[in-house]
Formats: C-alpha cells, sequence, structure tokens
C-alpha cells in the first residue's frame, strides 16, 4: 500500500489543530481541534493533548499506526535564518528549534512539544518541520535589517522575519491561479486579516516585503495587537506611566489592537456596533482601514507593478465592509472595487474588483494546513 497521507500539527500556545489531508485524492479523512490546555476542564499540557489527538485518530481507524500515513507535518512558527524550507526533523533540528525559543516564546515551545510526542510515538516515520518565517526568508536585506547598531542587532539576531508565511505562500499562489497566469509573472499584495493580521508583497512567487517584523506585533492594526507605534511609547509608559516590561509586553499584544480601541476584537461585533451609531467602534474600525490603507500604497510603491489584491483569513475572506473601506478611493493606483462582487458570500477564490480594474482584488480563501501538507509530502517523496 502506498503511503500518501499526511498529518498536519499544529501545537499552539494553548490548543493542538490536527488534519489528516490524503495527497493522492485531496480529501481530509480526519480534523479537530484540542483546546484549553493547562486550563480547568482541558488537557493538562500539550503531551497529553497531542496523545488526545492520536487516540481520536485511533479510533476512527486512522491512527498514527496506519501504513497509509506518509509522514507527519508540523506548524513551527519561528525558524530564524537556518530554517528558510520545509527541513526533515532529527535531534539535531529539533534542539535548534528549542533554541530559537526566545523569538517566539508562546509558541515554539509549544512546536517542540508536539514535535517530540509525534517523534515518541511514531519513531519510524518522517517528521517535518515547516516554519511559517520560512516564507519570508526572500526578503531582500535592505528591507529586513532594522536601522539599529548592526552588532547588537546580529548579536541578538534582531532583524524583520515576518510570520503568517504558509498562507501567503498559499494565497499567492493561488492568486496567481486565479488569474490564470505562472505565479512567477504576478506581483501580489496579499492581506492576511484574522484576529492576527499582516501584509506581504510578494513579487513572482517571492516575498520582497512583509508587515511583521521581529515578532507578530509589528505592522497592521489586529485584534488584540497594536501594530506599528512610535517604540518611544514603550519607554514613555515605563517612565510616566511606571509600568513594568511585562506589563506593557501585554498590553501591546493582548490589550491593543481593536480591542484596545473599542473593547471587542471581532469584526462582526463592531460592525454591529458601527450600524446602531457606536462612535468607539466606528473609529476602531476607521483606524483599522487607514493602516490597511497604507500598506496597499506602500507595498504598491515596493512592488512598482501590482497585478493583484488578494484578501484572505477570517476578516479578510467574510468583510465586504472591510474590503470595500480599504479599497475605495485607490483609483489612481488601477484598483476599482465592483460592489454587487464584493458583496457575494461564498467558499471559493474569486474575483471582486470591476472588469475594468487594472488591479485585480480577490477573495482567496488560505489553507495553511494544505500548504504544510504539500511541502511536507514533497519533501519525503521527492514528488
Amino acid at each position: 500500500m502506498t503511503a500518501t497521507r499526511v498529518l498536519v500539527l499544529n501545537s499552539g500556545s494553548s490548543s493542538v489543530k490536527y488534519q489528516l489531508l490524503d495527497m493522492a485524492d485531496g480529501s481530509r479523512p480526519a480534523a479537530g481541534i484540542v483546546e484549553r490546555i493547562g486550563e480547568p476542564g482541558g488537557a493538562v499540557d500539550h503531551a497529553e493533548a497531542l496523545k488526545t489527538v492520536a487516540d481520536e485518530l485511533a479510533a476512527r481507524d486512522l491512527g498514527l499506526d496506519s501504513p497509509e500515513l506518509a509522514a507527519v507535518g508540523h506548524r513551527v512558527v519561528h525558524g530564524g535564518t537556518r530554517f528558510t524550507a520545509p527541513t526533515l526533523i532529527d535531534d539535531e533540528v529539533l534542539a535548534a528549534v528549542e533554541e530559537l525559543a526566545p523569538l517566539a516564546p508562546l509558541h515554539n515551545p509549544a512546536n517542540v512539544t508536539g514535535i517530540r510526542v509525534a517523534r515518541d510515538l511514531r519513531p519510524d516515520l518522517p517528521q517535518v518541520a515547516v516554519f511559517d518565517t520560512a516564507f519570508h526568508s526572500t526578503i531582500p536585506e535592505q528591507a529586513y535589517r532594522y536601522a539599529i547598531d548592526r552588532e547588537t542587532a546580529d548579536a541578538h539576531q534582531v532583524r524583520r522575519y515576518g510570520f503568517h508565511g504558509t498562507s501567503h505562500a498559499y494565497v499567492s499562489r493561488a492568486t496567481a491561479r486565479l488569474l490564470g497566469r505562472d505565479p512567477a509573472e504576478v506581483n501580489v499584495i496579499v492581506l492576511h486579516l484574522g484576529n492576527g493580521a499582516s501584509a506581504s508583497a510578494v513579487r513572482g512567487g517571492e516575498c520582497v516585503e512583509t508587515s511583521m517584523g521581529l515578532t507578530p506585533l509589528e505592522g497592521l492594526v489586529m485584534g488584540t495587537r497594536s501594530g506599528d507605534l512610535d517604540p518611544a511609547v514603550v519607554f514613555h509608559l515605563a517612565r510616566v506611566g511606571g509600568m513594568r516590561v511585562a506589563e506593557i509586553d501585554t498590553l501591546l499584544n493582548k490589550r491593543s489592537g481593536l480591542l484596545g480601541l473599542c473593547g471587542d476584537n471581532d469584526m462582526r461585533e463592531i460592525a454591529r456596533r458601527m450600524a446602531e451609531g457606536d462612535a468607539a467602534a466606528q473609529l476602531a474600525f476607521d483606524v483599522y482601514v487607514h493602516r490597511l490603507r497604507k500598506y496597499v500604497g506602500a507595498y504598491t510603491a515596493v512592488l512598482g507593478r501590482v497585478d493583484a489584491i488578494a484578501f484572505t483569513a477570517g476578516v479578510g475572506e467574510n468583510s465586504a465592509a472591510v474590503r470595500a473601506a480599504a479599497m475605495g478611493g485607490l483609483e489612481a493606483l488601477g484598483v476599482e472595487l465592483d460592489p454587487v462582487r464584493n458583496a457575494v458570500r461564498g467558499s471559493a477564490a474569486r474575483v471582486v474588483s470591476a472588469g475594468g480594474s487594472r488591479v485585480v482584488v480577490a477573495v482567496v480563501p488560505t489553507d495553511e494546513e494544505l500548504e504544510i501538507a504539500q511541502q511536507t509530502y514533497s519533501l519525503v517523496t521527492g514528488r
């Protein structure tokens, strides 16, 4: 029997998501999530959560001992500068991923635990790490380097890395397919808008700029993260506000963004409040969209020629209001949205720009699990 299935594991800070994908026919025999890890009523730790996943699969005769399973693909958030492609995991790779934990303290340790447990459960099975940062490794130095003392930056690995890379890779290629063109010929601005949000400028299939930086805090306004702000805000809050570093970290990552501006981080709830005339919700929406438009303009300048702008992830795929506000008034950049097309909801990739728009605006659902599975299967099979 030919092994054609890949189990994709995403061990997050408080949950483990999994999908089993069959690369022969595109089916997904199983999917699920174990949530509230470390919380009352949830799994005690990630090791217990992974064993729960294994038990759930075994109960459906899809266990890790199945001869149809070709590999396990693990989402790993931070690969630093070392890991720029999917990588077969051995002890040395696992140790290196663990060493990168200071760059992603909430995620890499959980990723490492997931890898360890999966290796223990099936030590003979190929395990592959697919890194969120890898797609952005093609960004040129003038874009990834911050203008601080070089020796200090290099000593502490301070540079732009970017995140959501599997999503940006998948969506940029899927956008090219939607246009009926080779990805190597297409320039795309990808807007990944979920609770976390990021933008990328992709030239001919390679990322040349992205909004997230050393950490996922930089860039667009997000659900609970501030995105861009003057670094001196941190010093001001410490000196004048008497806040400790940990408090400022919590403020910027968990109590800012849409939540900080209006008390809600769900765009659906913000839209409901806006319809009722809520001024705080309206301001949050306006700040969110203003930042988006700034990045679209900046990335148009970076690329020189933009063939398409792709909206993806929860907000990008489902909020016609965000797309309309972000694209409105950009006719000078070759962007013209079709309000009828934009209002249509659906699960398929689709064009929402007007027929005469020089830049195609599209909604392209992301599929990070499929991207991880494809990269994993290709590495272990050479196909």
